[in-house]
């Protein structure tokens, strides 16, 4: 693949073009040349987009498609051809198919489906056998398959001395594990955030306590077998104090937050729209405040769109019956600049790589393409004729956003929308 993009200014700190508006000229999917001017003998494809942006290719550390078992909700193909035309070059792909990718053979199959594509696919394996919480799955098996980490998704691990387990085994062959925050006992049967809007609406609540247990909890098994641990998507402020006195204590711990988390509260609930119900919940402004608090200090690590695409027949339903969660690779970049600069938005979209096994390139001639182009200044409203997920559960639909992908170059591809 040889290309030439025109007029391009550099989003990448870590590159001595930061900044600057050049051409850069790539050949065979590596980058040769970057320049103020760059002409084009050879007549590669020229690549010129209204005010076009480059930074590093973005990775989302928490999406899931559907296929194997839920095409109806996504397949492998469109999935990642959404993910690269929202700018994402690499993604953690979650295990929540029909059967749950919990065996060497299943990683391998979604792997080879994902082969050769512009975005890189990392699949997390389950971390116990049909992501049931009872017995551990096949964790080095899959690790010698390429699965990056081990997680039930959304399902909490009930017992402490599997998890503990867990810890100590992954440890042999350093192996990330993943724990999902909420105290299931405490949850019970709740559909939405404790506070004074569920007790308005006469809906059961979960409260905050329900996670910052369970994060209290793993963080003491943490401790106690030294692993490696990664808390996905927490909600609360009180979770954002004990991840950060555990990495005073120099703990070997991760955590993440959906984007969601940081740009809505439970008053989103007042009209019963399904789009809304996420697990975590959406939870109070003082939440959201620490949340974002926690981002900027460095307490959480990355965040991620905790793209969770949902069939209508499941997400059209009454409020209590309607299934968690909303697609969000296409809304992340106009979310996010919503709350923060061009700069910083692309910064949290860059994190994470390391903690999954994902190379980082600087944008410097001589490294590989892996880049994520990008208009930071387009203003829009977030419609479904924008989406090109094949489900539309999305909390940010009618939502005023800024900023759009163009794509990415990556693995020696382009994939422009």
């Amino acid at each position: 693949m040889n290309a030439l993009l025109k007029s391009a200014t550099i989003v990448d700190s870590k590159s001595d073009f930061h900044n600057q508006v050049v051409d850069i000229l790539i050949e065979r999917g590596v980058i040769t040349k970057i320049s103020k001017r760059i002409s084009n003998p050879n007549n590669y494809q020229e690549i010129k987009l209204d005010n076009l942006h480059v930074s590093q290719g973005w990775f989302d550390s928490s999406v899931s498609f559907g296929e194997p078992g839920y095409e109806e909700r996504e397949t492998l193909a469109n999935g990642l051809k959404v993910a690269a035309i929202s700018g994402f070059t690499s993604l953690a792909l979650n295990p929540n198919t029909n059967p749950v990718l919990d065996s060497n053979a299943d990683i391998s199959y979604v792997l080879s489906k994902a082969n050769a594509n512009a975005v890189t696919l990392k699949p997390i394996g389950a971390l116990t056998k049909s992501s049931e919480g009872t017995d551990l799955a096949e964790l080095y098996d899959m690790s010698s398959a390429g699965a990056v980490a081990f997680y039930d998704y959304k399902k909490p691990i009930d017992n402490p001395n599997l998890l503990k387990i867990a810890l100590l085994y992954a440890s042999n062959f350093n192996g990330l594990v993943l724990s999902f925050p909420q105290e299931n006992k405490i949850a019970g049967k709740g559909v939405m955030n404790e506070d004074i809007n569920s007790t308005n609406l006469g809906l059961k609540g979960i409260p905050s306590l329900a996670e910052e247990l369970q994060v209290a909890r793993d963080l003491f098994l943490l401790e106690y077998t030294g692993g490696k641990l990664h808390i996905p998507t927490i909600s609360s402020a009180k979770s954002v104090e004990l991840i950060r006195a555990a990495k005073a204590k120099k703990l070997d711990i991760t955590c993440s937050v959906a984007i969601h988390n940081i740009c809505f509260t439970d008053d989103k609930l007042l009209d019963f729209n399904s789009n809304f119900k996420v697990m975590p919940p959406l939870r109070t402004e003082n939440d959201r405040v620490a949340l974002i608090e926690g981002l900027k200090d460095g307490t959480i690590d990355m965040v991620t769109s905790d793209h969770n695409p949902i069939d209508i027949e499941h997400k059209k339903v009454e409020f209590d019956h309607a299934a968690y969660g909303t697609i969000g690779l296409e809304s992340a970049l106009g979310a996010l600049q919503q709350l923060f600069s061009t700069k910083k938005a692309v910064g949290f979209l860059t994190k994470g790589k390391e903690r999954f096994g994902v190379k980082s390139y600087i944008i410097s001639e001589g490294e590989i393409a892996n880049l994520t182009l990008f208009n930071p200044d387009t203003k829009y409203n977030f419609s479904i004729p924008e989406i090109r997920s094949t489900s539309k559960n999305s909390c940010f639909l009618d939502s005023e956003l800024k900023g759009k992908a163009y794509g990415i170059i990556a693995n020696n591809k382009i994939e422009i929308r």
